[in-house]
């Protein structure tokens, strides 16, 4: 049975804000001819550091205004869950995607994205990688968050996605409450591993991991559209 062809759009170390103009600009491509195509896979390295709010908050006015002292963007965006850091050194990868034409429902597109997550993690040599239950939603390694994941999806069309730290600078967490997580860590493969592991060096594997849990075919797109 031939498999559902993803576009691949990488776009290297770009402002959040660039991430999240193409995102709208493939949503509004699937919601005018839903069920036609599977859609794409995007993935960025933020340029700067970003704060975003999910659907649930997370930030008051006050600590978006702290957050902006420090030189941080700070974001109220429409994915699931609250408060959580973007920024450079960090994997971020937003699918969006209409499930009909890969055969998932959105709980089942959650799990798959905890798949590559945990298998980029294994490929990298840390086999201890485990996805949890809600209100844990990611990957984790013993109590240190590696992985954040936060999605939306409307009429079977998915966007946002995950944020996997590859040598990010992990204090930038410290001025919040990671996913209003109290009481636990964040880490990141450079940190678990004693090397600094790039954006760029976790790629192929990460889409080595997609592909699979998938199911599908990527075709790389030479500029976004």
């Amino acid at each position: 049975m031939r498999q559902p062809a993803v576009r691949l759009l990488r776009l290297s170390q770009v402002p959040y804000a660039e991430l999240l103009a193409l995102q709208e600009r493939w949503l509004w491509r699937l919601q005018a001819e839903p069920g036609t195509e599977a859609g794409a896979l995007l993935l960025c390295e933020p340029a700067g550091p970003v704060y975003t709010a999910g659907l649930r908050g997370g930030l008051t006015s006050e600590e978006a205004t702290r957050l902006r002292a420090l030189g941080a963007e700070v974001r109220a965006i429409g994915r699931g869950g609250l408060a959580t850091f973007h920024g450079p050194g960090q994997l971020l990868c937003h699918p969006v995607l209409d499930l009909r034409p890969l055969g998932l429902r959105l709980r089942a597109h959650v799990a798959a994205l905890e798949a590559c997550a945990v298998r980029l993690c294994e490929l990298q040599g840390l086999p201890g990688a485990r996805a949890r239950p809600p209100p844990y939603t990611g990957v984790w390694l013993g109590e240190r968050k590696i992985c954040a994941i936060g999605v939306r999806c409307g009429r079977h069309i998915t966007s946002h996605g995950l944020a996997l730290n590859c040598s990010t600078d992990l204090a930038w967490f410290e001025h919040i409450v990671p996913c209003g997580l109290v009481g636990t860590g964040v880490t990141s493969l450079s940190k678990e591993l004693q090397r600094h592991v790039t954006v760029d060096e976790v790629i192929p594997r990460f889409l080595e991991a997609f592909k699979e849990t998938y199911k599908c075919t990527l075709i790389s797109e030479d500029s976004p559209n």
